[in-house]
């Protein structure tokens, strides 16, 4: 097969939905001619007004030029039937996640287009491998897959499944990067990359919930206060629960069912219902979202704060210490272990250390000492004043140490949130329990 060049490719885009709707955009501006088609009757010009809109919403805050976007409206035309994008020479699927409904459509796609155009889908794990059985010319079909919202994630994985040739997928990668995108090369493996990392992400949030161990509100507020842009469950919501317990069943299965990735009946129950999220009004969250709406419930009163001595060293000791300082706290400094830890004598004395995965039970039973609780910290920079931290009390330790760590952290200037003690079997360095 020869070199590729895509560059001036005429493009289908398959499915009119948030995916395909800003696959189209992206492509538009790029200089490409567009054809969107969804199999819903309307669907696609009703996804080009809503870009309409989006895009002049850009321009009056001086973040397009008029005539740009102008031109790429022009280059986005809606069709209702498939066989008017026949003169595409790349098409990317965007459509509901599932294998024999994609496979359909491929084939269809390659009886009509040319027979050196490119075929790339953009799911989020279904095996690459797999939609390519059956076509007359697998080594054309590609893995493009984007993430939520296309015009501004950079990522682009290039999935290569056993049948892809390499220039098909070097074509892809070359074209991304025209795109303004981050392009990187993958094979066609369970959840690809981002999705097999972030599996988990969701999952424990999701095991937390369905033992009404956290609200909502809790877990996003602690996950973004350690580094992450977006919670798990506003993350989900953007997402969309359909789509996202759909990549969840496609990475357990193709997983062997393994237990690490096991579905959620909590999702499963939102997806049932109609909760989808953004896009259906309401998921975890109602939309449009107030600032209420995430608030995180109002730390109770807190006791004097004991006399502290932190342990460890390097910068996230060194934040910590002046996160206390700042708040007016006296602590005295040991850098002869690099253990991070905060330790207070008294009748409610004991240890707050460092979550390194461990439980605080596990941490309390090994260790011999009984009032032990594990808390998060920020890996950022700066931790802003009342920012959500979590913290877990092992089982056993006495009320009045509970109350005197969460004392301690909110005497650090932030909101401390108790959490139930569980293995972070995902994420040591920054799980919350």
């Amino acid at each position: 097969m020869s070199t590729l060049n895509l560059q001036a490719a005429n493009v289908l885009v398959v499915g009119a939905g948030i995916m395909g709707a800003g696959i189209a955009q992206v492509a538009a501006l790029a200089g490409h001619h567009v054809f969107l088609h969804d199999a819903r009757e309307g669907a696609a010009q009703e996804a080009k007004d809503q870009l309409s809109v989006a895009l002049h919403v850009l321009v009056s805050k001086g973040k397009l030029q008029h005539d740009d976007v102008e031109a790429a409206l022009t280059r986005i035309t809606p069709i209702s039937a498939l066989r008017y994008g026949k003169t595409a020479t790349l098409v990317v699927e965007a459509i509901v996640e599932n294998l024999d409904v994609k496979r359909k459509l491929f084939a269809e796609l390659e009886a009509l287009l040319p027979e050196d155009a490119v075929l790339a889908t953009n799911t989020s794990s279904i095996s690459v491998t797999a939609l390519a059985n059956g076509l007359k010319r697998p080594e054309r079909l590609v893995g493009m897959h984007f993430f939520n919202p296309v015009p501004l994630m950079k990522l682009v994985e290039v999935v290569s499944g056993l049948h892809t040739a390499p220039e098909v997928a070097e074509a892809i990668f070359t074209l991304a990067q025209s795109w303004g995108k981050t392009a990187v090369h993958a094979k066609s493996t369970p959840g690809f990359i981002v999705n097999r990392i972030a599996r988990p992400y969701y999952a424990e949030t999701l095991a937390l919930l369905a033992e009404q161990a956290v609200s909502p509100q809790v877990a996003d507020a602690c996950l973004r206060s350690v580094g992450f842009r977006m919670g798990p469950c506003e993350l989900m919501d953007l997402i969309g629960h359909d789509t996202n317990f759909a990549v969840t069943r496609s990475v357990y299965e193709a997983n062997f069912y393994d237990k690490r990735y096991v579905p959620s009946g909590v999702q499963r129950d939102l997806v049932d219902g109609g909760l989808l999220g953004r896009k259906s009004g309401r998921g975890f969250y109602r939309y449009p979202q107030s600032e209420a709406d995430k608030a995180v419930p109002a730390a109770a009163p807190q006791s004097p704060v004991p006399a502290l001595t932190l342990t460890g060293q390097g910068a996230q000791a060194q934040r910590l210490a002046d996160a206390l300082t700042a708040q007016g706290v006296g602590v005295t400094r040991d850098t002869s272990t690099p253990t991070l830890s905060l330790l207070w004598a008294g009748e409610a004395g004991g240890r707050l250390l460092l979550t390194d995965g461990r439980t605080a039970l596990q941490r309390a039973l090994q260790d011999g000492q009984a009032q032990t609780a594990v808390f998060d910290w920020s890996v950022t920079p700066t931790v802003a004043p009342g920012s959500p931290l979590a913290f877990a009390v092992a089982e056993g330790a006495s009320e009045a140490f509970a109350q005197a760590a969460a004392g301690v952290l909110a005497a650090a200037g932030l909101h401390p949130c108790a959490w139930p003690t569980r293995p972070a079997w995902w994420w040591p360095a920054a799980s919350p329990c």
